[in-house]
């Protein structure tokens, strides 16, 4: 456990607060705060608590999004790094700003795993091989093919991944020599608009144009809520689709171009989102694929975000993988390369462009080492994010910590918008005289809002309100502080400017609300913090907690004794 260094000095002087009972942050996974309008979900919604809540209590609007969490400005903010900022109670360079840096300074393409791949592609015949216009070696005369693959989510959403560090890369491989390229591309249609994905086909395809002597094209393709892009283990049959897409070359349809399937799936089906888009495979005239991942060959996984990228990169590296059946692959076969690391506990994957930031002195840490015993609890879709995030990237528990994981329905989210928020409350509830610190994330807000249903996204949020009210109740039988906070905006914000369905997130602050009937609410004031935002929530739980001696690192807490 690293030291702590120097505290703040003022905060030692500070009486402390006590509570009888524990103190709750609840997490609301995308809700953000915004003007009533044809779009906020949230303001139509009938969330009698929260609406009460708001007014009653101390009420405070938080930034989350841009520099705020770590982020470069202007970009909107996600569930990774809102909850990385609550824990660590910093913002960490980290995602598209940590990325962007990367490819400035040119650490990706001076990186190991960037080398390992040219190598794998480019000598395969030995040190004495040819290599031709195509990118084929040629040894004693034998030609020896190998391809270099890129996958990842397909479009400038910059939550997980930018279409432009592709491009990027695929300069640079032509610069080194490389002539044979292939993309598998996982459409995204929820950190951009829903159904903008022939934009990014176009702009590839005429961005590939300009190496006429190289052979790269689009090889596969599907929706990333459908193919590859499963999380916390949820739903692997999702992952096993994109491997039989881009390592198998099978598929529910094949296509002669990427913009020839988007044409005719919007016919077969009216209406689909591009995250929801069947899997497809892209055919030679001969109804071959062109361009399978096969053995030999260099596969670079281009999304900075772990959360979507852990399972694929877990297909391709672990050489036992029981999830399902990968015929005859071996992890020798493809020389598999990440952005970045994906899971620190792991350190998967072995060969990444991009070394991950270490995150030290979080939340857990520090509570763990003062004895304070903590529970963080949420479903599948969201369980590493209150967990392996709010952590500092990491599912090593501190002493007295406990974990609690509920099930997430498999189903489209619209066709269940509750998702299982009763069921987290009847956990938390069972245990909430047990811990000091309870954290945990209703996920509906962001799952359900990324559909842009406003019917579904409405019930979400009266599904949470009601919630929230019960845990509310069960504080104030216990004598605790319950922390009503939000990672970023979504559900808000479900129509643009012209009103067009809006599916990403937003760059909206959120709300942080602080419920307290204990006697201690007369003890405290809202502190004077310049432009607070979620890098602020350590130190304030903190506090709540009794702990003024917290981190020097940390941003200063909302709240300060009297």
């Amino acid at each position: 456990m690293a030291p702590w260094g120097h505290f703040l000095w003022y905060n030692m002087l500070m009486d402390k607060l006590s509570y009888d009972g524990p103190i709750v942050l609840a997490i609301l996974d995308g809700v953000g705060l915004a003007p009533d309008g044809p779009g906020n979900a949230v303001s139509k919604a009938r969330t009698s608590f929260l609406g009460r809540a708001a007014r009653e209590y101390p009420h405070i609007a938080l930034n989350a999004s841009g520099e705020a969490v770590g982020l470069i400005a202007g970009q909107m903010g996600n569930s990774e790094v809102g909850h990385n900022t609550m824990g660590a109670g910093r913002a960490i360079k980290q995602g598209i700003a940590r990325i962007e840096e990367a490819f400035t300074t040119g650490e990706v393409f001076n990186s190991e795993a960037w080398k390992g791949a040219m190598l794998r592609v480019m000598n395969r015949g030995g040190s004495n091989a040819n290599i031709d216009k195509n990118g084929n070696s040629w040894y004693n005369g034998v030609i020896d093919q190998r391809t270099l693959h890129f996958a990842g989510i397909f479009s400038d959403g910059g939550v997980h991944s930018h279409i432009s560090h592709l491009e990027q890369m695929v300069q640079q491989a032509y610069n080194e020599g490389v002539r044979r390229m292939r993309v598998h591309a996982i459409f995204d249609g929820r950190d951009v608009l829903p159904q903008s994905e022939p934009k990014y086909i176009q702009r590839f395809e005429a961005f590939a144009a300009k190496f006429p002597d190289a052979d790269i094209k689009i090889a596969s393709g599907g929706g990333r809520m459908t193919t590859v892009s499963d999380r916390y283990e949820n739903d692997w049959q999702m992952v096993a689709r994109g491997w039989d897409m881009m390592v198998n070359g099978e598929a529910d349809y094949y296509f002669k171009s990427a913009e020839e399937a988007i044409t005719i799936l919007r016919r077969v089906k009216p209406g689909v989102q591009d995250q929801n888009l069947p899997a497809f495979v892209i055919v030679n005239e001969e109804e071959r694929p062109v361009g399978k991942i096969e053995k030999g060959d260099a596969l670079i996984y281009f999304d900075f975000r772990a959360d979507r990228a852990i399972e694929i990169a877990m297909a391709f590296t672990y050489w036992d993988f029981p999830y399902f059946n990968r015929g005859s692959y071996t992890p020798d076969d493809v020389y598999f390369v990440g952005m970045t690391e994906y899971n620190s506990d792991t350190h998967v994957p072995e060969h990444r462009l991009v070394q991950p930031v270490a995150i030290n002195e979080t939340l857990n840490e520090f509570l763990g080492e003062r004895g304070i015993s903590q529970l963080a609890a949420s479903e599948t879709v969201k369980f590493g994010h209150v967990t392996y995030y709010f952590n500092g990237n990491s599912y090593d528990k501190a002493p007295g910590e406990e974990h609690m994981r509920i099930d997430s329905y498999t189903e489209p989210f619209e066709t269940r918008p509750w998702m299982r928020t009763a069921e987290i409350t009847d956990a938390v509830l069972a245990n909430l005289d047990k811990y000091k610190f309870v954290r945990l994330n209703f996920p509906g807000g962001d799952m359900v809002g990324h559909t842009a249903d406003m019917e579904a996204t409405i019930v979400a949020m009266e599904a949470i309100d009601l919630s929230l009210a019960r845990i509310a109740a069960k504080v104030d039988e216990l004598g605790g502080c319950l922390v009503i906070v939000a990672d970023h905006g979504n559900a808000e914000e479900l129509l643009d400017a012209n009103g067009v369905k809006k599916t990403s997130h937003t760059t909206n602050k959120v709300p942080c609300i602080i419920y307290d009937n204990t006697v201690n609410k007369v003890k405290y004031q809202l502190a004077p913090v310049y432009d607070p935002g979620l890098a602020n929530i350590a130190a304030t739980m903190a506090v709540l907690l009794g702990q003024n001696d917290y981190p020097e690192s940390w941003a200063k807490s909302l709240v300060v004794v009297k």
